[in-house]
């Protein structure tokens, strides 16, 4: 068990209060006590004096990035087959890179790359994919819980149209291998939780989903899938799913699309109006991959119906249909494919803001794990240092301009600290115990 800290960052401060308004106060303070926020304030409070005081000089602090959807095997991958579409990629890169992981040696050493880049990064929080092996799930959470970071992780479930090697042999041993693996993950940490995750439809037979259905009724754990991501994959779907009206419906007809299932849907790019409907009515969180859309000609996501819908939206990297973990990264993306789309497919729909866009990668993705992504009082404190020293101008910047430069610009060498819950993870030139 974890420390839970009490002390005051000083610096430049950015968050979000809501997805239209960015909140920029300079040379302010912002308060952890016990690992939740207390506030931002020009003058520190009398009462929180005696706390330490970490000067970050004239760096921009700025909350916790959420990837609310990636794939850790595909991490060894990344920029590779990007002239491909989803259902070529898939077999032609993912599901060869896939098998790899029933070898144990292999998971570890992958895992700990993409580990490793995670922590780095300005993420502070992670849904993921791993594969449908059982003991490299758990490598890859081992890792991630020595990280530091928030996680969520799901073993892959498919028992059909996959290639040999990576389809279970029925429902019923796709259901038994979830068991094993939640019973032997149960209570065995801190930071990393499971998270249900039938591959998407085309790969997960009627008769796997209701397991996974008993299993989500038993536990409560959420589910992540990928829906609506390319055309040929829909139609694929309707061919599948006869008897339901739309992508969307066949997950609710099994019963795993939000109300009291929590869930995240990934990509999203070619839902109708009556999916969006059916979304906002479940709660489902749609996870928006720009970089992935565009790489594997899936198309342009309607974010701002998304948004103008009240829909929940996070931001995903997709590694590896995604080349980069970089949530600031996705922001850039999102703004950049929303102009595209406005300017040739729809000009009512106005492009998205850079407000927008960082509230996504913020507290949009951030609640998915409840009051998280923002330096409202009482959001659990998730916060990174950028140093924007290197990012030379000649000219005086606002501290508003030197965010959207940093969205556009910065890497992980802007990551000077990271701090999940109140725990400092991640120095940089310095690795830090997460339990200190």
């Amino acid at each position: 068990m974890q420390k839970k800290h009490s002390f005051v960052l000083k610096g430049n401060i950015c968050y979000s209060n809501s997805n239209k308004k960015l909140v920029i106060c300079k040379d302010s303070y912002v308060v952890c006590q016990e690992g939740i926020c207390k506030g931002v304030f020009r003058e520190l409070p009398s009462k929180y004096e005696t706390y330490s005081i970490k000067d970050m000089g004239d760096h921009l602090i700025i909350p916790g990035l959420t990837d609310l959807h990636t794939h850790a095997p595909q991490y060894a991958f990344r920029g590779l087959g990007m002239d491909l579409e989803l259902l070529e990629w898939l077999n032609t890169h993912t599901f060869p890179e896939e098998k790899k992981y029933a070898d144990l040696t292999y998971a570890k050493k992958a895992y700990q790359m993409f580990v490793d880049d995670l922590k780095k990064s300005a993420v502070s929080r992670a849904v993921i994919f791993a594969t449908m092996h059982v003991e490299g799930t758990k490598v890859l959470m081992d890792l991630l819980e020595t990280s530091g970071l928030e996680t969520y992780v799901g073993k892959v479930s498919m028992d059909r149209n996959a290639q040999e090697g990576l389809q279970e042999e029925s429902a019923e041993t796709a259901a038994a291998a979830i068991r094993q693996w939640l019973q032997e993950t149960e209570g065995h940490y801190e930071h990393t939780k499971a998270i249900l995750t039938p591959r998407f439809i085309p790969s997960c037979s009627d008769a796997l989903m209701a397991e996974i259905q008993k299993i989500q009724k038993e536990t409560g754990i959420p589910v992540q899938s990928h829906l609506s991501e390319n055309p040929g994959e829909i139609q694929w779907v309707q061919e599948l799913c006869p008897n339901s009206s739309s992508y969307s419906d066949a997950y609710y007809q099994a019963g795993l699309f939000g109300g009291t299932c929590p869930t995240i849907m990934a990509h999203c790019v070619w839902l109708n109006d009556e999916e969006m409907s059916l979304i906002k009515k479940q709660g489902v969180f749609i996870a928006h991959c720009p970089q992935s859309n565009i790489n594997l000609s899936s198309g342009i996501a309607p974010v701002r119906k998304f948004l103008d819908k009240g829909i929940s939206v996070g931001l995903g990297s997709d590694m590896a249909a995604g080349y980069s973990t970089s949530v600031l990264r996705a922001m850039a993306d999102t703004i950049q494919c929303s102009k595209l789309r406005w300017r040739l497919l729809d000009t009512d729909q106005k492009p998205v803001t850079l407000e927008e866009a960082f509230y996504m990668g913020t507290a949009g993705g951030g609640a998915f794990f409840g009051k998280v992504g923002s330096f409202l009082e009482g959001y659990e404190f998730d916060a990174v240092v950028l140093d924007d020293s290197a990012l030379v101008h000649p000219q005086e910047l606002s501290i508003r301009e030197r965010l959207e430069r940093l969205i556009y610009l910065a890497d992980d060498r802007q990551v000077k600290y990271k701090f999940v819950k109140g725990n400092l993870i991640y120095e940089k030139n310095k690795k830090l115990l997460t339990n200190e």
